[in-house]
């Protein structure tokens, strides 16, 4: 915090040794000075100044000047500080040097701290004179109406399931139908809303499930609380992606289009954003906070030095995990940090990386053993520049300090996966041979919470990995891998799983990564862990020779093998389903179900979705036309204590029988509706039966005809043929079943 203004001392402005007056700079004043027969534009207003006398005010420019140039260049000469009756009035004027230097004053200087009591709000004078002109403002003044206080929904009202089940509910987007749903195991979904036309190209959960969002050509718009009312809105026209904060502080819009504001003007963003691609948004006051424009991105090659064209990088903004900054990465030369929420770039100063080809911010407050000050970490590669080798580098925010780095040699790519808890960072370095022939890969695994961040390497791996995942909350990992190079081929080559977990170690410390299972010949291209660890799904999506989902458990309550005594996992295949034609799979926010859906927006056949446990069992099928979207709603994270949540666990097994018999009882009541609603249909069924044969035997009265039975003994007497049928019902199997 800066210190107050009425404790300043002479020495805290004083920064120069030379005096300005004596320095002419008269020709130069002459020739860059604004009329203001030209406009308004370089000016800007400052208020929430102190209130000073005449003796003050030198003072206070002084002070004020400081943060004045620190985004432009201005001089005491071009401040204006209004008195009145020997006291100041609170605002100020002030020129700058160009229109662009006063709109970056009103963007990064607005509600920034001047001292412990004095906030700067700062506007453009072209602005306060657009606004605030002869007929705009009422001369009398009129008080505000305050208006009566309207209770807002609560919005995070689905938490409470009403039926008492904990059910979770997903959203479904098929045809031009979106609707959200309670997730009702192997019966229908109960249906919550059901809108037409709620979107116009796809919808997005936020991070923690407060919000629906959908996506329109005007902007867009974020849905909740029970009556799924409007709750924000954001015109960014034609967004095509948009990504939020992890804790929905603030959400960045892109569109491929650059922004057109008219004449007219328009209803949330300025002149400011005229021309730029990416807004980012307060999600609180619904304003923008900065914009940007898109960066070209350079083409890159590949091991053998072929072209290969640029990636559209998303997310281009990256958040950290507690929403205090949000960095940019200038692919080949630097990466900006800028702090939330004044969007002003951390040290004023962006961070050169020669090189550098990607980035990621660590998932979570890291803890690394010695370090007490707050942090925050990202780590980011650079290839092979010349003689230099390729480099893994960990910084800390804000310090911009490199806690740790890693030199590598003949690197072909790099990925960076970082743990859910960021205790690890895992780094899969593809290298070559010296010929480019031929590619491998490593993993180089830093171990960030323990001392000195040390790095352990991981080099048994012969093959490519083409997909990496760690376990949720846990130290173990999946890998894929395939002995040809991959890229668009006719048939996918054949794949390996791997399993890998630490050894065991004494006391809490984590051992050593050990292989501990490698499945052959498979088509598996996606690893999906459950979020609460344990349960994984390897699965082939996308793929036309196999369309397998596999269920493993790495803790297997089973014998384990004598291989595998000093490991910390016991794998077990617990089933194979299939869904032919899925491109999708999500495990939902509680680790107990799993839904797989093919979607029309890759290909037309059998869309739909399949629902089944965390064992692989199938437990719902539906074949829905044009189906789109399947998504899960998140949860936020649970407020139960560690002793809390470690008590319930020491008593799962009694709530377990309280959930079965629920289960049970609710079983017993939906059979029960089955048998009932078919007696009712045997019932009508029999009723119209009898009115059919009243109204028949009423027609035979009125025609005057002869009842059956005599038509039939009058032809059994003339010895007409009479045929009889006779049918016999055979019980081939019966079985009882008793529900507890």
């Amino acid at each position: 915090m800066a210190p107050s203004f009425d404790h300043l001392r002479d020495a805290d402005v004083d920064e120069d040794d030379y005096d300005e007056d004596e320095i002419d700079i008269s020709d130069l004043r002459e020739k860059y000075e604004v009329q203001l027969d030209q406009g308004y534009d370089t000016f800007v207003v400052i208020d929430g100044l102190p209130e000073v006398n005449e003796e003050q005010k030198p003072k206070l420019v002084k002070f004020l000047l400081k943060k004045l140039n620190s985004v432009g260049k201005t001089t005491e000469d071009q401040v204006y500080m209004p008195m009145e009756d020997g006291k100041s009035m609170r605002f100020a004027f002030v020129e700058y040097a160009s229109p662009a230097e006063a709109a970056a004053a009103v963007r990064q200087l607005d509600m920034v701290p001047l001292d412990k009591r004095h906030t700067l709000r700062v506007n453009k004078m072209a602005d306060v004179d657009r606004y605030g002109r002869e007929g705009r403002v009422d001369e009398n003044y009129t008080p505000p109406k305050i208006e009566e206080f309207v209770e807002k929904e609560h919005l995070r009202s689905f938490l409470a399931d009403p039926s008492g089940r904990g059910r979770d509910q997903f959203a479904m987007y098929r045809g031009d139908h979106v609707g959200v749903f309670w997730n009702n195991e192997k019966d229908a979904p109960e249906n919550i809303v059901d809108r037409q036309h709620w979107t116009e190209s796809f919808v997005q959960w936020s991070p923690l499930g407060t919000y629906l969002v959908s996506v329109h050509q005007q902007g867009v718009q974020l849905w909740g609380g029970a009556s799924w009312s409007r709750q924000k809105r954001f015109a960014h026209p034609f967004v095509n992606m948009l990504d939020f904060s992890p804790n929905e502080k603030y959400v960045v819009t892109w569109s491929n289009r650059p922004i057109s504001i008219p004449e007219e003007g328009h209803p949330q963003l300025s002149v400011d954003e005229d021309g730029k691609n990416y807004v980012i948004w307060d999600l609180e006051t619904n304003k923008p906070l900065r914009s940007f424009a898109n960066l070209d991105t350079p083409t890159t090659t590949d091991a053998s030095g072929a072209k290969q064209p640029p990636k559209f990088p998303w997310p281009a903004f990256k958040w950290s995990s507690d929403d205090k900054y949000v960095a940019r990465m200038t692919q080949g030369s630097s990466i900006s940090v800028y702090e939330l929420p004044r969007m002003t770039l951390l040290d004023k100063t962006t961070i050169k990386v020669e090189g550098v080809m990607d980035f990621e911010w660590a998932p979570a407050t890291p803890q690394r053993e010695g370090v007490k000050q707050y942090e925050q970490l990202f780590c980011f590669w650079t290839p092979e520049i010349g003689s230099n080798p390729a480099k893994v580098g960990l910084m800390s925010i804000p310090s911009k300090q490199i806690i740790r780095s890693l030199n590598l040699f003949s690197v072909t790519d790099a990925k960076l996966h970082w743990q859910s808890d960021a205790t690890y960072l895992s780094v899969k370095v593809d290298r070559h041979s010296k010929s480019k022939k031929s590619q491998a890969t490593t993993l180089e695994i830093f171990r960030i919470k323990e001392k000195g961040v040390p790095v352990e390497v991981v080099d048994t791996i012969k093959d490519t990995v083409i997909n990496f995942a760690w376990e949720p909350k846990g130290d173990r990992f999946v890998i894929i891998t395939t002995p040809e190079p991959t890229g668009p081929t006719a048939v996918a080559p054949k794949t390996s799983v791997a399993f890998f977990c630490p050894e065991k170690a004494k006391g809490s410390a984590v051992g050593n990564f050990k292989h501990l299972r490698t499945l052959e010949k498979k088509n598996s291209n996606a690893i999906y862990w459950s979020p609460r660890g344990r349960f994984v799904v390897v699965a082939a999506v996308a793929n036309q020779q196999s369309a397998d989902l596999e269920f493993y458990d790495l803790d297997f309550e089973g014998e384990k093998p004598e291989s595998d005594k000093d490991l910390t996992a016991n794998l077990q295949l617990m089933n194979i389903a299939d869904h032919y034609g899925m491109t999708d799979i999500q495990w939902d926010p509680s680790g107990r179900f799993v839904a797989s859906w093919a979607s029309v927006w890759k290909h037309t056949m059998e869309n739909g979705y399949h629902i089944y446990d965390f064992r692989g069992e199938l437990l719902r099928e539906d074949a829905v036309e044009k189906f789109r979207q399947w998504l899960w709603r998140p949860r936020p994270a649970t407020l139960l204590s560690k002793e809390e949540q470690k008590q319930i666990r020491k008593n799962l097994r009694e709530y377990s029988k309280v959930f079965e018999q629920e289960d049970a009882e609710r079983g017993a009541s939906a059979d029960l509706a089955v048998v009932e609603a078919r007696r009712r249909l045997l019932d009508e069924w029999l009723a119209w039966r009898e009115s059919v044969e009243e109204e028949l035997e009423d027609e035979r009265l009125a025609r005057g005809l002869p009842k059956p039975e005599e038509v039939e003994a009058k032809e059994a007497e003339n010895g007409e043929e009479q045929v009889i049928e006779e049918i016999v019902e055979e019980v081939l199997e019966e079985s009882e079943e008793i529900v507890p």
